[in-house]
């Protein structure tokens, strides 16, 4: 198992990254795949945020392990997606093309993870889960996420995300999972990310026992390189 990301270990490289700030939602183009449309975030949809918040099932594979208490938990979950802090963040909701249903969000929340490079991440209501979305979603935003325009840029990170005493990297974009979210897992390898490693940190869930531990299996995805077709 590996150690926790250190700060103390990392390194720091000549890079590139989506130039900032990244576009406002105002700016973003909606982006549609074969089932589902992906919509840049509006004070509009926090009702139906709001429910997705509440579902226990959702909830238990988030960082706090909770559903939201209140309201205004719930408003400082998506505030970050709406102006002015839109342009910090890449973040889409999630609708069925058909009939404009809302299925979940996802998308890079955090430009600076745990190992230094930006990170995604997605929820689903329970009710769409098992249908093939959330790869369809991913699929779809690393597409989004490649496409935007680059800049070379200096970044520390985890040393042990490239090669022994490089000062230049490959772009990379993460994925932490829980160990027990195969479904999440499996997402994330059907979608062209490639297992990095696993490592153990102290439970950030809510009311979790002191000292108790769990494993993150932990993914990568390169935007500069050449993606083949996923079936």
């Amino acid at each position: 198992m590996a150690a926790e990301p250190d700060s103390k270990h990392f390194v720091k490289v000549r890079t590139t990254l989506p130039a900032r700030p990244l576009p406002s939602n105002a700016e973003r183009s909606v982006v549609t795949t074969e089932r589902l449309i992906l919509k840049p975030f509006s004070q509009d949809d926090f009702d139906e945020v709001r429910v997705m918040r509440t579902q226990p099932e959702v909830m238990r594979w988030t960082s706090i392990g909770r559903i939201d208490h209140g309201l205004e938990e719930t408003q400082s979950k998506i505030d970050p997606f709406l102006p002015p802090l839109d342009v910090n963040t890449h973040e889409y909701v999630i609708r069925l093309k058909e009939t404009g249903e809302f299925v979940g969000q996802g998308g890079c929340h955090r430009l600076e993870s745990d190992f230094g490079w930006p990170e995604l991440g997605y929820m689903l209501k329970k009710e769409h889960w098992g249908k093939g979305y959330a790869s369809e979603f991913v699929r779809a935003f690393i597409q989004e996420w490649s496409a935007l325009p680059r800049v070379e840029t200096e970044l520390r990170v985890d040393s042990r995300t490239i090669p022994e005493g490089a000062d230049v990297a490959e772009e990379q974009l993460f994925a932490v999972t829980e160990d027990a979210n195969a479904r999440s897992q499996k997402v994330l390898r059907n979608s062209g990310f490639e297992y990095f490693l696993t490592w153990t940190a102290q439970n950030s869930h809510e009311g979790s026992p002191e000292g108790q531990m769990t494993d993150l299996p932990t993914f990568r995805f390169f935007p500069g390189r050449k993606q083949e077709n996923s079936n």
